[in-house]
């Protein structure tokens, strides 16, 4: 596996939660599964976040690491724009939901969602 674990890193609290909807969808999930994260263009800011469950890993276009006995794969593109990425999970009487603190992002919009670098 890749040394990316050093360049995203997934909070306890966001790793319980991705495990707790892992257990909610396993019926509909496939044996092997990997949380891909990313980029894509659009949102409101630039870029925008792509964070799902995914059962496709290619070694010549991604980087696959494990945390918290979470298989994650990153396409090598996305993770220019991820490093030093922390995924956090925010549970309040606001809002409840994934946040990501990324170093990289210098604009950001109000759901937290899209970032501009």
């Amino acid at each position: 596996m890749a040394t990316v674990q050093q360049a995203i890193t997934i909070t306890e609290k966001a790793a319980k939660e991705i495990k707790r909807i892992m257990e909610d969808q396993k019926d509909s999930l496939p044996e092997t599964v990997y949380l891909r994260m990313g980029i894509q263009g659009g949102g409101c800011s630039g870029f925008q976040y792509d964070f799902r469950f995914d059962d496709r890993y290619d070694p010549a276009t991604d980087e696959l690491f494990e945390q918290h006995d979470i298989k994650v794969v990153v396409d090598r593109r996305s993770l220019m724009y991820l490093k030093g990425t922390e995924v956090d999970f925010y549970e309040g009487l606001d809002r409840r939901g994934f946040v990501f603190n990324n170093p990289n992002a210098r604009r950001t919009c109000g759901c937290g969602s899209s970032f501009g670098v």
